[in-house]
């Protein structure tokens, strides 16, 4: 398990650029609401830490995980940086693959063929305990590192 022995929620500060000028959407699924309210929260104190204005965040809500592609997609049209939250835990079915291969495959096209960045903010966990633990349990908060990894990849752009 790759987070086993980490904290999700643990960075170097210095070392994240200030958001004072950006303006980012942060993607949410309602789906699995319990995760993604935990995951947007990190998320949002961090941004806030990083001198990105309240105001400069803009939150779009969506149905589910698969319907965070198309809501990034028009999202990158007026936010330097999109931030993609959702939750998907394993099931009984083959559900959970589909839904995760086609979340990423999107997000990935995403990044390839339009302007700016969309970070990738999804769980795809085997369990709700899981999930719980790297939405502020155990393991910190995978909203935190996202809003960190939107402030550095923000920096990327000319």
């Amino acid at each position: 398990m790759a987070t086993a022995h980490n904290n999700l929620s643990q960075y170097e500060t210095e070392k994240v650029p200030s958001g004072k000028k950006l303006k980012i959407a942060i993607v949410v699924s309602e789906w699995n609401a319990e995760i993604t309210e935990g995951l947007f929260q990190g998320a949002y104190d961090t941004l806030l830490s990083h001198e990105v204005a309240a105001e400069n965040i803009e939150r779009i809500n969506v149905p589910g995980s698969f319907e965070l592609i198309y809501a990034c997609k028009l999202a990158q049209k007026k936010s330097d940086v999109v931030i993609a939250i959702g939750s998907v835990i394993q099931g009984e079915t083959k559900h959970f693959d589909f839904v995760c291969q086609g979340v990423t495959h999107g997000i990935a096209e995403l990044n390839l063929n339009a302007f700016g960045p969309v970070i990738f903010c999804v769980l795809t966990d085997n369990t709700l305990q899981q999930a719980k633990d790297r939405s502020g349990g155990t393991h910190g908060n995978k909203g935190v590192e996202a809003a960190v990894a939107a402030l550095k990849m923000s920096a990327l752009h000319p």
